[in-house]
C-alpha cells in the first residue's frame, strides 16, 4: 500500500480546505467580471481637466494636462474594452495630473505676480533713494 492514488490523497486534505478555496477562487472571479464602470472616477478627472483648461493652465503646465487627456481617452478605452480596474487607475491618475497641472499653473503664476512685486519694491527703493539723495 505504498502506492496511493489521487482519490486517497483527496481524502486527507480536510474538505472546508476544498470548498474555502474554491469559494474564493469564485468570489475572485465573480469581483473580477462584475466590476461596475468608474463614472465617479471619470467624471472627477473630467471636471478636473475642465477646470485646468478654464484657469488656461495649457500656458504654464501643458505636459501635465496633455498627459491628463491622454490618460481619461485611455480609461474610456477600457471601460469599452470592459477593463473596469485599468479604467478606475486611469481616471484617477487622469485627476491627479489636472489637479498637478492646476497648482503648477498656480504656483508659476504666483511666481510672476512674486517677480512683479519684487520689481516695484526696488523701484520704488530707487524714487525712495533719489528723493532722500535730492532733499540733501
Amino acid at each position: 500500500m505504498l502506492h496511493m492514488t489521487a482519490t486517497s490523497k483527496l481524502q486527507n486534505i480536510p474538505h472546508v480546505l476544498i470548498y474555502s478555496t474554491t469559494l474564493m477562487g469564485l468570489l475572485l472571479l465573480t469581483a473580477c467580471a462584475s466590476a461596475p464602470p468608474p463614472n465617479q472616477a471619470l467624471q472627477a478627472a473630467e471636471q478636473a481637466i475642465a477646470t485646468a483648461e478654464q484657469a488656461r493652465v495649457a500656458d504654464y503646465a501643458s505636459p501635465e494636462l496633455s498627459e491628463a487627456r491622454d490618460k481619461l481617452a485611455a480609461s474610456r478605452a477600457a471601460v469599452q474594452q470592459k477593463n473596469m480596474v485599468l479604467a478606475q487607475r486611469l481616471a484617477d491618475e487622469s485627476r491627479a495630473d489636472a489637479q498637478l497641472a492646476s497648482a503648477k499653473a498656480e504656483a508659476a503664476k504666483a511666481k510672476l505676480v512674486n517677480d512683479d512685486m519684487q520689481k516695484s519694491n526696488v523701484t520704488l527703493k530707487q524714487e525712495m533713494q533719489r528723493n532722500t539723495d535730492g532733499q540733501q
